[in-house]
């Protein structure tokens, strides 16, 4: 834990974020995005992946086209982008601790889902070697192609539609959000529920404090901090 251990109001409900919270795809969008950033003779600073980091695709092109003053649409970026990827998102590995914490969750019961910006094609290409692991959920929404979610993150609307698919409807503070992205962590806060970041470390404070509790990797995460079921001592 990057904080002193306390506990927060216990929650019944888990939502996870999915690009850089439990998969690895971090490095693909900033390998994707300073090839094309370089071909128009621009950088692709941290400052910029900050502020696009968790959003739709959509959204997140034109972040890029603007912030780096590319001459191109933002549907033109995402075309260039879309190639560069998919050579690249079917190698994508599990976080550190991913595995370990969902099939924990699953195992006691707590009902778990995914929330991710991605859309379902690419979330598809994403997970290729990951099949049964997504099975775990109980469902997973797609921010970027779900016709429910009419505003992307830092919006709640990804969030709130998230647990409304759960049968018994949980409210907003008994849920809890695993994020890695600012963006994301704002749109959590707006719905109401408490979020644990997972930041990048290059996160300066200020975009880590935001967030109901920080913790440096997910593997270091303790279940009870929240009120769930801590790991049995043989899996800790």
């Amino acid at each position: 834990m990057t904080k002193k251990d306390m506990q927060f109001k216990p929650v019944t409900h888990v939502l996870f974020d999915m690009d850089g919270l439990l998969l690895d795809t971090e490095v693909i969008y900033t390998r994707c995005t300073e090839e094309i950033a370089a071909r128009y003779g621009k950088t692709y600073p941290w400052e910029v992946k900050l502020k696009q980091m968790g959003r739709t695709a959509p959204d997140l092109a034109k972040v890029i086209v603007e912030e780096l003053g590319l001459p191109l649409l933002p549907w033109e970026y995402a075309a260039e982008a879309r190639i560069i990827q998919e050579k690249s998102f079917t190698e994508c590995q599990l976080m550190p601790g991913a595995e370990k914490l969902v099939r924990h969750l699953k195992s006691k019961k707590i009902p778990i889902a995914v929330a991710t910006s991605s859309s379902e094609e690419t979330f598809k290409l994403k997970t290729t070697n990951h099949r049964e692991f997504f099975k775990i959920f109980d469902h997973i929404v797609f921010g970027s192609s779900d016709p429910e979610v009419k505003n992307g993150k830092p919006a709640p609307d990804i969030f709130l539609i998230c647990a409304s698919r759960f049968p018994d409807k949980p409210a907003p503070e008994n849920c809890l959000v695993f994020e890695d992205a600012p963006n994301g962590v704002t749109a959590a806060l707006a719905a109401g529920m408490q979020v644990v970041m997972v930041p990048d470390p290059r996160m300066d404070e200020l975009n880590r404090s935001r967030a109901t509790f920080c913790v440096d990797r997910l593997e270091n995460f303790k279940p009870e901090v929240f009120g769930l079921p801590p790991y049995d001592s043989a899996a800790t």
